[in-house]
């Protein structure tokens, strides 16, 4: 079998060492003759599995011991709502709104209590003096990085109320000041492991805060107090988010995540500025992802043939989110530098025998 280069916005490429450790185990992990699969989430092994990852968890992003780690379930559409419960009560929810994710998280807030937008911008990350808060805000929340749109905030926003951002599409790929957030959440999918499990990072004492009326699996402080342990957690996903955070550290950690991403995301955007007009991106330059590359043919009619031709070179999932059309090259950090090399070596080529 022959592996393609995954450029997928998520579930997304993974590390080849760690689904092939994980294959490896599948059946029999470390002698004991079951699989994780089938393993308890109570027994002394898993315990060791969950509790050695949060560790390597702390470790990569330098996570203070007055920061709770948990692992939930429901993605971020179920943290837009998890998020207002727990901390606008009496207060209003403060939204940067300047993409797709940051204003459906808006929307279920509105929902849920008092909302507001405390900027709002498109193509682009506000910036720090855009950001209005309301007089009753009880927290900004921000989504660090756009997967659909292809933005990203190049810097953290400085507020006086508790911060919460969505990092799930930039989560690992960058040093972090923990100290600067009230919350932070991710989806795994992206860069830490398979679909099905959310981290959740918090300082402790914001937890507790939530209306009593909030059902018992919506309130964080649930999962705080059981080892994120009160049901029956995703023990397949924080087997794998553990293999990626070990193979995290050995290739460097967040630092290096970092600079690959830079490369990475730089190849693909000087080829893009280079193409004269054959390729454009409308996104603000300092506000261009990283992790997700978005760019569009200036022939539309061409966009078909590019993505046939692409999965031909075994270049596959570069086609744009069905709300913007396009395409999206998502560089998440499993996806080599090489694979991005080999994708602009297309682009360039498709360019010119189109031109």
């Amino acid at each position: 079998m022959t592996r393609i280069y995954n450029f997928a916005a998520g579930p997304s490429a993974m590390p080849l060492s760690v689904l092939e450790q994980a294959a490896a185990e599948m059946t029999d992990w470390h002698g004991l003759g079951l699989s994780i699969l089938e393993m308890s989430h109570r027994s002394k092994d898993f315990i060791g599995i969950y509790r050695e990852t949060v560790s390597l968890l702390r470790e990569l992003y330098g996570i203070p011991d007055e920061y709770e780690v948990m692992f939930l379930q429901g993605g971020g559409h179920l943290e837009f709502a998890i998020v207002p419960m727990n901390f606008s009560v009496g207060g209003c929810g403060n939204y940067a709104v300047n993409g797709v994710w940051s204003k459906k998280a808006f929307k279920e807030a509105q929902k849920i209590g008092e909302a507001a937008e405390a900027a709002c911008v498109d193509l682009r990350a506000p910036r720090q003096d855009e950001i209005k808060l309301t007089e009753n805000a009880s927290y900004l929340y921000y989504c660090s990085n756009e997967t659909v749109n292809g933005i990203r905030y190049w810097y953290t926003p400085e507020v006086s109320v508790p911060l919460i951002a969505d990092m799930s599409s930039d989560f690992l790929s960058q040093p972090v000041d923990v100290r600067k957030f009230g919350l932070i959440f991710a989806g795994a999918q992206k860069n830490f492991g398979p679909a099905g499990l959310t981290v959740v990072i918090a300082r402790r004492d914001l937890l507790g805060r939530a209306d009593p009326s909030t059902p018992t699996m919506l309130d964080y402080e649930t999962y705080a107090k059981s080892e994120s342990m009160y049901n029956t957690p995703p023990t397949f996903a924080i087997y794998i988010a553990n293999l990626v955070a070990r193979w995290l550290l050995d290739q460097g950690g967040v630092k290096e995540m970092q600079r690959r991403s830079v490369i990475k995301s730089q190849i693909l955007y000087d080829l893009i500025d280079q193409s004269e007009g054959f390729y454009y991106n409308n996104v603000e330059k300092i506000s261009r992802s990283r992790m997700n590359v978005v760019f569009n043919l200036k022939d539309e009619s061409l966009n078909d043939e590019f993505v046939r031709q692409a999965y031909e070179k075994r270049l596959a999932n570069i086609k744009g989110h069905r709300i913007l059309g396009g395409m999206r090259a998502s560089l998440y950090n499993a996806v080599s530098i090489e694979a991005v090399e080999v994708l602009a070596d297309y682009m360039k080529k498709f360019a010119e025998a189109h031109s």
